[in-house]
């Protein structure tokens, strides 16, 4: 729970359209609206929320990326590859350790989660 005292860091991803930048983080990653303008969007998930600006330079939106860092994202990517969410990635340790999957949203910002690993992460199923 936050308190008055804690810093907390959101990013504002760029949108091309914000109607369907909602329609897909609320249908695929499971967000609510907090707040919609025709031009700027607010979205949470428990803890995590994300803002968005309208903009209409394709580009910017594929140079952004934002990671999102945590525990709890073992149930997300289980829930997400049931959703079968589009351009998302396994969930695998990375070379530079630690245990991550991507998503890619339809305007081509990138969403990074990811986890220290544990031992077990890191033994290979034989």
């Amino acid at each position: 729970m936050l308190t008055r005292d804690d810093i907390d860091v959101l990013p504002i991803l760029p949108s091309l359209d914000i109607g369907e930048t909602r329609s897909f983080y609320c249908d695929q990653l499971g967000m609510g609206v907090i707040y919609e303008s025709a031009d700027y969007l607010i979205l949470r998930r428990e803890a995590m929320e994300l803002h968005f600006w309208l903009q209409d330079d394709r580009s910017l939106c594929e140079r952004t990326a934002v990671y999102i860092r945590g525990a709890p994202i073992d149930e997300l990517y289980r829930e997400l590859s049931d959703r079968k969410v589009h351009k998302l990635s396994d969930f695998a340790v990375r070379p530079w350790d630690m245990k991550e999957f991507y998503v890619w949203d339809p305007h081509g910002n990138l969403l990074k989660f990811g986890r220290i690993p544990t031992d077990a992460d890191r033994t290979p199923v034989s």
